[in-house]
């Protein structure tokens, strides 16, 4: 089993920004500035989909999230996934013991909608769904519990932008 320690913390928290507007137009794409809110004040990610297969983009992305210093949830319904490169899994949103900012979806957009009512359910901040994922459904119901959104855009490369 491989572990990695972070190389360095590239995430600063700042309070004293504001937080956007929460109504945001997700077909027209997003202010940058929007993104590295959520990016830089966000501590604890919750990865629904996680892999434990190297090949898979999730796989890559936990990878790469929590080198920069965020705690990484991974979660998989897999009961004999006990964890990825040895951080525990979650087999539900339900199931985490801890406070969790940003909910990262790698599920079919079809569990959008109802991944969105997990996260509100547990209080996360933030429900980003990775490439591809797209629900205006799910986005609405977020937004109107307070959560900001982001759909179709993958949280990997925005920090490397």
């Amino acid at each position: 089993m491989d572990r990695w320690e972070p190389q360095a913390n590239i995430v600063e928290a700042k309070e004293s920004q504001p937080v956007p507007d929460t109504n945001v137009d997700h077909k027209s794409g997003y202010d940058p500035a929007y993104i590295a809110q959520i990016l830089n004040t966000v501590r604890t990610i919750a990865l629904v989909g996680a892999s434990a297969d190297k090949t898979k983009f999730s796989f890559d992305v936990l990878r790469v999230l929590h080198d920069a210093g965020y705690d990484i949830i991974p979660v998989n319904p897999n009961p004999l996934l006990t964890e990825i490169q040895g951080i525990k899994v979650y087999h539900s949103l339900a199931e985490i013991d801890r406070p969790v900012d940003m909910v990262d979806v790698f599920r079919p957009k079809e569990e959008l909608y109802g991944l969105a009512e997990q996260a509100i359910a547990i209080g996360a901040q933030v429900l980003w769904g990775q490439l591809g994922i797209y629900d205006d459904r799910a986005a609405q119901l977020a937004e109107q519990a307070g959560l900001q959104v982001v759909m179709d855009r993958c949280p990997k490369i925005e920090l490397l932008r």
